[in-house]
C-alpha cells in the first residue's frame, strides 16, 4: 500500500482529496499545525493518521520526510524558499510531490483562455512566490528528474465557502439584493470576468496528476471550471435563480469604489484588473481530466450553503 502525506489535508480542497485518495487505495496521513475537525466530515477520517507539525519548525522537511511518503501533497506552501526546504529534503526519497499553487501567478492576460506558460507576469508577493515555487518545480525537474507537479486553483467555491460575487468581492449582500431583486451596482460594464472552480474539482486535477505519475512531472496545471463568467451575467445568472431580474447599475471603477468598504474595493480591484479566464486544455490532454462543475453550478452550491447557514437572507 502506498503512502500518501497531506500537508493541510483538512482545508477545503483537501477535505475532498483526502477520501478520493483513501479510495484510490493510500494509507493516508494528514500534517497540520492543530488538532482542528476536517472542514468537511467524511467517514474515511477514521482511518487517517493525523500528525502534528509546525511549518515554522527548522525540522519541519526532515519530519515530513522521515514519514517515509510516497507521494507528498503540500497545500500550504506559500514560499519558494519553504518548498526548496522540503523538496531537497524528499530528494531521491518521494515518487511524487505536488504543490498548491495558483492562477495568480498570471498577471492580466492577453489572449484568453489563457494557457498554463502565458502571460507569467504576476503582480502582488502572493502570485510572484507561487510562480517562483513553480519556476523551481521545472528546474528541479530538468537538473535531477524530481518528480514535481504544481496545481492552479481558481477562486474556489462550494459547500462552506463565501464566493466571489458578481461584484468581485465576497460581500454576501450582493448576494442578498440579487435574492431580492434590489439594485446592485457594477463596476465599469459589469464584463470583466471571474473564474470559479468547485472545491471537489481541485482536489480532483490534483488526484489525476498522482494517477498520471510521470506525465505529470516538472508540469504545471490551471484547476479551474470549464468557463469563466462575466460579472453582469453573473449577477442576471443569480437573480434568476430566484425568479428575480437584476437590477443593473453601473459606474467606473473609481467612482463606483469611493466609499464602499475598503477590503471589498481593494478584492474588486484585484479581480477585474486580472479578469481571470484560464484554459484547462492541458489538464484535459495531458491528465485526462475534466471539471464536473460549471461556474454557476459551483456558486449555487455555497450560496444554498450561505442561505442554510443564515449568511445570506
Amino acid at each position: 500500500m502506498k503512502h500518501a502525506v497531506i500537508i493541510g489535508g483538512k482545508g477545503k480542497v483537501g477535505t475532498y482529496l483526502v477520501p478520493m485518495l483513501c479510495e484510490d487505495g493510500f494509507k493516508v496521513t494528514n500534517v497540520s499545525r492543530g488538532n482542528s475537525a476536517p472542514f468537511l466530515p467524511h467517514g474515511c477520517w477514521e482511518s487517517v493518521e493525523q500528525v502534528s507539525l509546525d511549518r515554522n519548525d527548522p525540522e519541519f522537511p526532515r519530519k515530513v520526510a522521515a514519514l517515509k511518503p510516497d507521494v507528498v501533497v503540500d497545500m500550504i506552501c506559500f514560499k519558494e524558499a519553504d518548498l526548496s526546504a522540503l523538496t531537497d529534503a524528499l530528494e531521491g526519497q518521494v515518487e511524487h510531490y505536488l504543490a498548491c499553487g495558483s492562477v495568480w501567478i498570471h498577471g492580466p492576460v492577453s489572449v484568453t483562455p489563457c494557457k498554463e506558460e502565458d502571460d507569467l507576469k504576476p503582480f502582488g508577493e502572493y502570485g510572484i512566490e507561487k510562480l517562483k515555487m513553480v519556476e523551481t518545480l521545472r528546474r528541479k525537474y530538468a537538473l535531477s528528474h524530481f518528480p514535481g507537479t504544481e496545481v492552479h486553483p481558481g477562486h474556489i467555491v462550494g459547500p462552506g465557502h463565501l464566493p466571489i460575487n458578481p461584484q468581485g468581492n465576497q460581500n454576501p449582500k450582493v448576494f442578498e439584493a440579487l435574492i431580492h431583486g434590489d439594485p446592485v451596482c457594477l463596476p465599469n460594464f459589469g464584463m470583466e470576468t471571474i473564474h470559479h472552480v468547485h472545491a471537489a474539482d481541485v482536489a480532483g486535477v490534483f488526484r489525476a496528476a498522482i494517477k498520471a505519475g510521470s506525465v505529470s512531472y516538472g508540469q504545471h496545471f490551471h484547476a479551474v471550471s470549464s468557463g469563466a463568467v462575466t460579472l453582469r451575467g453573473y449577477a442576471e445568472a443569480v437573480a434568476s435563480w430566484f425568479g428575480q431580474e437584476a437590477k443593473l447599475v453601473f459606474q467606473p471603477f473609481e467612482e463606483w469604489a469611493k466609499g464602499r468598504d475598503a477590503d471589498d474595493a481593494n478584492k474588486t480591484r484585484d479581480h477585474v484588473m486580472r479578469s481571470p479566464n484560464y484554459s484547462m486544455d492541458k489538464a484535459a490532454r495531458l491528465l485526462g481530466f475534466a471539471p464536473h462543475y460549471t461556474s454557476f453550478e459551483a456558486v449555487r452550491e455555497a450560496l444554498d450553503w450561505m442561505i442554510r447557514s443564515g449568511v445570506v437572507r
